[in-house]
């Protein structure tokens, strides 16, 4: 099975299913710990397009942690030896550089070839890596995250300290929601996208738009900006952020999750995802529109075969005070 195909050729049932991650280390804030919270000593390896690893670099910045993790974005194209980590003399935007650790290396792959010359599962990102030991910590992101929340916060101002992602009073039911937004909703785009029979699509898309029912009547009745009426952001918000940012931009036309948009169909979600874009710069600053919609467009050779980006929608985002024509319409009338 080729890295680029998403679903194994002679699966007859048609539907994605997502690979575990191999490398499950933890950093720790321990004098004894394998992988101890230290300045300078790790490096996240991203992608701007992917939303697993776009959960990282949020966290990286929300805790204030740009001068104590290091990172880079591999290229937006995904091929046969997956992602590749641009040349010198190409220019993207954001930190998108050649690997800054070992010169030789093109590709992530070499990073996990480094680790297992016989390594034969996906090359994926992020991937947190160990500069001391030249070994990878981690290639889960639910893992990474939670590791930034408290490992380093002797090492961050009071400020970042303070900024509880995952608080304990909310943990029961950040967990429960973290279950069924990643099936239904994270993951749930890909299932639809990724289908290889009608059957299998029209299962996910439904379940994706029944889920997304049920986020809008979860905002509606938030009495914060946030998800699950908590005062400040926290890991919910984060791991949805990075699919709905994505949505109407990539996954309604290039996935066919197209039963309804998020900035004409729902009003809540709109009004939350501007929130978090406009008002937190952690958010804004790690999205790259181009990288987002030039990967998905560009790499899925099983979907757009001519690799053809479509232009809209216009503007990625909307203005945290602006709406779609119809909604303007609506609320001048009324």
């Amino acid at each position: 099975m080729a890295i680029t195909d998403w679903v194994k050729p002679n699966d007859k049932s048609g539907e994605f299913k997502r690979q575990q991650s191999v490398f499950r280390n933890w950093i720790e804030n321990k004098p004894e710990a394998e992988f101890p919270a230290e300045k300078g000593r790790y490096h996240l390896y991203v992608s701007y397009a992917c939303p697993w690893a776009h959960r990282t670099l949020i966290v990286r910045e929300l805790k204030g942690l740009q001068d104590i993790i290091s990172y880079n974005s591999v290229h937006w194209h995904m091929a046969e030896k997956g992602w590749r980590f641009v040349t010198s003399d190409e220019k993207l935007p954001g930190e998108t550089t050649p690997d800054p650790l070992h010169k030789d290396f093109t590709h992530l792959r070499d990073i996990y070839f480094e680790q297992n010359p016989d390594y034969e599962g996906r090359f994926t990102v992020p991937t947190l890596y160990d500069k001391k030991t030249n070994r990878i910590v981690s290639n889960e992101s639910s893992e990474i995250i939670r590791m930034l929340y408290y490992a380093f916060d002797d090492l961050v101002e009071d400020k970042y300290k303070g900024l509880d992602l995952f608080p304990e009073k909310l943990r029961k039911e950040i967990e429960e929601m973290n279950d069924w937004v990643y099936n239904d909703v994270n993951n749930g785009v890909y299932k639809s996208g990724f289908a290889t029979s009608e059957e299998a699509y029209t299962k996910a898309v439904t379940q994706l738009f029944r889920s997304l029912d049920r986020l809008e009547s979860h905002l509606s009745e938030s009495s914060t900006p946030y998800l699950l009426s908590s005062p400040t952001v926290t890991e919910a918000d984060i791991r949805l952020y990075t699919t709905i940012v994505r949505f109407d931009p990539v996954y309604v036309q290039h996935f066919k999750c197209n039963i309804r948009d998020i900035r004409s169909g729902y009003p809540y979600l709109h009004k939350w995802l501007r929130h978090l874009y406009w008002d937190l710069p952690s958010f804004a600053n790690t999205t790259e529109f181009e990288h987002i919609k030039k990967h998905y467009t560009k790499s899925h050779g099983q979907i757009n075969q001519f690799q053809i980006t479509p232009i809209g929608p216009l503007p990625d985002i909307l203005g945290k005070e602006d709406e779609v024509p119809s909604v303007k319409a609506a609320l001048k009338k009324g």
